[in-house]
């Protein structure tokens, strides 16, 4: 495996434990607690992996010449819990 998938791999992990600690313990802290701060701070970083992670799906289609289908299922994947790694496991992994 080259060093695009390997960062892509990265990424993709990066964005899902963001995500779930955004929604497992940042919006818990927020409602809960009275403690916005929480996803203030979670929520910038997922953002930016977000879109990094978007940004390498992209990239990835037209360098890998993934399918639609596949970079449809990689985009799909960043918006769902543990999406990014069942894509990797699913996809990346058996590619």
């Amino acid at each position: 495996m080259n060093n695009l998938l390997k960062t892509f791999r990265i990424v993709g992990y990066s964005e899902g434990v963001s995500f779930l600690l955004l929604l497992g313990i940042a919006m818990p802290l927020k409602y809960m607690f009275d403690y916005p701060m929480a996803v203030s701070v979670v929520g910038a970083i997922h953002g930016g992996l977000f879109v990094l992670y978007c940004m390498m799906v992209v990239y990835l289609k037209f360098n890998y010449r993934w399918s639609i289908q596949k970079a449809a299922m990689g985009i799909i994947a960043s918006v769902l819990p543990f999406g990014p790694f069942v894509f990797d496991a699913k996809m990346i992994r058996s590619s």
